[in-house]
C-alpha cells in the first residue's frame, strides 16, 4: 500500500478535504456523553459506539478521522467527576486507536486534537496550560498521529500557546477559534487572530463550532483579509455548528435558550450543507467539514455538493439519489415531482410549530 499523502500535501495541491463531524453531542444522544461536561471517556467505556460514528463519517466522505478527545485535559476529567477509573492517557490512546483503525479502512488522515482548558479560565497560568497541553500531546506522538488540531478556544492567547507546543511534536498543526465575526471573548478581531495563530506556527487556521456555517464562513473570511494584510499566507479551515443560530451572538450556541436539550428545530438540512459547502469553497477555504451538529448525512451532502472538485463521490451516496433523484420512483406523484435540484434548492422549510418564535434572544445579551 503506498503512503497517502499528508494534509500539507494535499491542501498545497489545492484538493479539497472534507473533515468529519460532530463527536461529543450526536455521543450524548445516543446516550454515550454525558451533557455539561462532554467528556470523551466513552473511547474506554464504548469504543464500538465511537467506532461506528468514526465509519459513518469516512463512508459519507471524510478525509480526516479526528480522535475522540474533545475536554481531555486532567484538568477537564477531574472537574467533570465522570471519570474516577480511567485516565486522560487510556482515553486519549484508545482514542487514537480507534481513528486509526477506521482511517485506515480509507484514504483518510487521523487528526489529535486538544481543546480549550479549565485552567486557562481560572489561572491564566501559561506554564501550566501549556504542561496539560504537552502532556495530550505526548500521547498523540506514541501513537503516531497524522497531524494536530488545536480547536474549540474562545480565546486566541490559549490557542497560541496550544499551537506553540504542537508544533514542538514536528507535525502539521492547524487551530481553529469558537468565535464569531465580532472577534474572540477578549475583543481581539479575528483577522488578528489569525495573524497570531500563524505567527505561533500554526499552517491551518479557522473556525469551528459555536456559530452556523455561513457565519463561520463571514469570520473565515475576515481571518483572511487579516493574514493577506499581514503579508501571512496558511490554509483555511472551517468546521461549524450544525444548527442555524441566526442571532450570530458573540457567545454563540451557548446563550441559546434551547441549548443543548431543544436544538432540534434549529438543525441544518442536507440542502443547507450543500450551499455551505459552496460558499465555502468559493471563499478559498478548502478544508471543510463539521463540528456539533453535523451528522453523517451533513459531511456526505459537502462530498456531494463539491464532487467534481474532488473528482468523486462519497460511498454513502451509492444509498442517496443526488438532488433526491430516486424520489422519480416514488408511488405518489407528488413526491415524483420533487425529483429535481430546483425543488429543494428553493424549499423554505416549515417547523411545525405554529407558536414557536422563528429566533430567540441569547442569555449574552
Amino acid at each position: 500500500m503506498s503512503k497517502r499523502k499528508g494534509i500539507l500535501e494535499r491542501l498545497n495541491a489545492g484538493e479539497v478535504v472534507v473533515g468529519d463531524g460532530g463527536y461529543v453531542m450526536q455521543l450524548e444522544r445516543r446516550g454515550y456523553v454525558k451533557a455539561g461536561h462532554w467528556t470523551p471517556e466513552a473511547a474506554v467505556e464504548h469504543p464500538e459506539a465511537v467506532r461506528q460514528l468514526h465509519r459513518e463519517f469516512l463512508r459519507a466522505g471524510a478525509n480526516v478521522i479526528q480522535t475522540f478527545t474533545f475536554y481531555c485535559s486532567e484538568d477537564k476529567l477531574e472537574i467533570s467527576g465522570n471519570v474516577k477509573s480511567i485516565t486522560g492517557s487510556e482515553i486519549n490512546e484508545a482514542a487514537c486507536d480507534m481513528a486509526r483503525e477506521v482511517a485506515n479502512e480509507g484514504d483518510a488522515l487521523v487528526a489529535g486534537g486538544v481543546s480549550q482548558t479549565p485552567c486557562y479560565v481560572q489561572s491564566h497560568n501559561e506554564t501550566e496550560v501549556k504542561a496539560i497541553f504537552k502532556k495530550q500531546m505526548d500521547d498523540f506522538m506514541k501513537k503516531d498521529i497524522d497531524f494536530l488540531i488545536a480547536e474549540y478556544f474562545e480565546h486566541v492567547e490559549e490557542a497560541v500557546w496550544a499551537v506553540e507546543v504542537m508544533k514542538t511534536s514536528g507535525k502539521t498543526v492547524g487551530s481553529t477559534l469558537c468565535i464569531s465575526p465580532h472577534g474572540d471573548m477578549d475583543g481581539v478581531p479575528p483577522g488578528e487572530c489569525a495573524v497570531r495563530l500563524v505567527k505561533a506556527g500554526a499552517e491551518i487556521v479557522g473556525i469551528n463550532c459555536h456559530l452556523d456555517p455561513l457565519t463561520c464562513v463571514r469570520t473565515v473570511k475576515l481571518m483572511k483579509a487579516g493574514l493577506e494584510k499581514a503579508g501571512l499566507k496558511a490554509h483555511l479551515m472551517i468546521q461549524p455548528l450544525g444548527f442555524h443560530t441566526p442571532e450570530c451572538n458573540l457567545g454563540g450556541y451557548l446563550a441559546l435558550p434551547e441549548f443543548p436539550f431543544a436544538l432540534e428545530t434549529r438543525a441544518m438540512t442536507r440542502w443547507d450543507m450543500q450551499k455551505y459547502a459552496r460558499e465555502a469553497y468559493n471563499a478559498g477555504i478548502r478544508y471543510i467539514g463539521g463540528c456539533c451538529g453535523f451528522e453523517p448525512y451533513h459531511i456526505r451532502a459537502i462530498a456531494e455538493e463539491l464532487a467534481a472538485e474532488r473528482g468523486f463521490l462519497p460511498p454513502a451516496s451509492e444509498k442517496h439519489g443526488l438532488w433526491g433523484a430516486a424520489l422519480e420512483m416514488h408511488t405518489k406523484p407528488w413526491v415524483r415531482t420533487r425529483a429535481r435540484r430546483e425543488y429543494w434548492e428553493n424549499l423554505l422549510p416549515a417547523s411545525g410549530r405554529p407558536q414557536c418564535p422563528s429566533m430567540a434572544t441569547p442569555a449574552d445579551e
